[in-house]
């Protein structure tokens, strides 16, 4: 008869695998876990479950989205380490890949709790959360907009973007559509969808005629489609039903602000309007004058003798402005390829805040960090009317970003209203353009 140390030690053992199924393996790293991440914003969820906001058409467009949990924009991102005790976050849509260093992780005193934040210092916006067995609750802040507080949870290794789900896709939508946000309504534009499907895979961008929308991901299952796009400025939610007839409709959502219903026919030959027509210019033989003040708070004008004499770009921009971001990292590329290209550069800046305190450190943190060599000003606030009054040389300010070419004697050449970026099919064509256009102007071959 066996002893009781071999009855302890055989009960152990048969007990083993049992016990095993409910250990917990503690995460190594003393921060984060590090690998894939789902974050989920949730943008709007009393109202996401149907198409549209307007009480008059609100029947005829209901549209329920049983594929996902409504009212929840998500992204995908990575943790990675740099070091054991460092790690930086890359946000995932499509094939871009945003890179954000700026990390505060530590114990809230107050909560005794793990507690995360990610700053976008470009945009003046930041994700804080507090972390516990690999889930992240907080939210994401636009501190440029009053008590503007989106919620925002993340779970660690949920590798999918909308659904787990594969349902045959009802068409392929790969290819060009003609879209109308808004029809038959004042606040009626048009746009282009451009979409590449693979599978359930969706990916692609809206273009308008002030700007794209960016990276889209997302997935199509059966006749609903799904894309959406967190690049730390900007929170987009497309949502959309395939019609029998092959159109789609559908609703957008860009953070928790504003809601847009859309309509969609595949239509190759579609075209929006020339973005060097949208923006007139109300004297052509008038030279441009301007005095500002730039980033260090230093005196600007157009008069001064590294500009009197050659031809000048402007860039209506803001610090806020993706698009406008895209439009500066392709100035600096294009400028450091083309050593021999001596045409000055200056960003106008119309910012979210009136006040020089806050406006100027944020240039000069935008200038510092993306190394930008030409000189940043001041325009004023981020209001299409008010910066029409301080460009008055143009009929009106329809978009940021814009772009204003002036010859040697500061007369306009040019105003190339928004901005294709490298999420279109247009991102090549403009550069091939751009080239062709300020070669003359700077007086080299093309």
């Amino acid at each position: 008869m066996p002893d009781l140390r071999t009855s302890i030690i055989y009960l152990f053992l048969i007990t083993l695998p049992t016990l095993s199924g409910c250990l917990v393996i503690e995460n190594p790293y003393p921060k984060l876990a590090p690998g894939l991440w789902r974050g989920v914003l949730q943008v709007d969820p009393s109202q996401s479950s149907v198409i549209g906001g307007r009480s008059d058409q609100q029947k005829e467009r209901e549209v329920q989205f049983e594929e996902v949990t409504q009212g929840e924009l998500p992204f995908a991102f990575e943790v990675i380490y740099d070091t054991p005790d460092s790690f930086h976050i890359v946000l995932i849509n499509g094939d871009e890949r945003i890179v954000s260093r700026d990390i505060l992780f530590g114990l809230d005193r107050r909560t005794a709790k793990d507690t995360l934040t990610v700053e976008f210092p470009l945009y003046d916006t930041y994700l804080e959360a507090v972390c516990e067995s690999g889930v992240m609750q907080g939210h994401w802040v636009v501190s440029y907009k009053e008590n503007y507080r989106i919620p925002f949870v993340a779970k660690y290794g949920e590798g999918y973007r909308f659904t787990q789900l594969t349902k045959k896709p009802a068409l392929d939508l790969t290819g060009q559509w003609a879209v109308q946000f808004e029809p038959n309504t004042p606040d009626a534009y048009p746009a282009i969808a451009e979409f590449q499907q693979t599978g359930n895979r969706l990916t692609g961008t809206f273009r308008t005629e002030t700007g794209d929308y960016r990276f889209l991901e997302g997935t199509v299952q059966a006749n609903k489609l799904y894309l959406s796009c967190f690049d730390g400025a900007h929170a987009f939610l497309f949502e959309g039903k395939i019609n029998e007839d092959g159109t789609i409709i559908g609703s957008f959502h860009s953070g928790s602000h504003y809601q847009a219903y859309w309509e969609a026919r595949r239509n190759g030959d579609a075209r929006l309007a020339d973005p060097d027509q949208l923006t007139g210019v109300l004297d052509p033989a008038m030279p441009v004058s301007l005095s500002l003040v730039d980033a260090d708070g230093e005196p600007f004008s157009t008069e001064e003798p590294a500009y009197i004499g050659k031809p000048m770009i402007l860039q209506v921009m803001g610090t806020w402005c993706p698009n406008c971001l895209d439009e500066t990292r392709f100035l600096q590329e294009y400028i450091a390829e083309h050593p021999e290209f001596d045409v000055p550069v200056v960003s106008i800046a119309f910012e979210k805040y009136r006040d020089g305190e806050k406006v100027l450190p944020l240039l000069r943190r935008y200038r510092d960090r993306l190394q930008i060599p030409w000189r940043m000003v001041w325009g004023g606030y981020a209001q299409k009317e008010e910066a029409a009054t301080v460009l008055p040389f143009l009929d009106g300010i329809k978009a940021y970003p814009t772009l204003i070419f002036l010859d040697a004697e500061h007369r306009i050449q040019r105003v190339h209203t928004g901005f294709d970026g490298p999420a279109t099919s247009k991102y090549k064509q403009f550069a091939t353009d751009f080239h062709n256009f300020v070669n003359p102007l700077a007086g080299l071959p093309h």
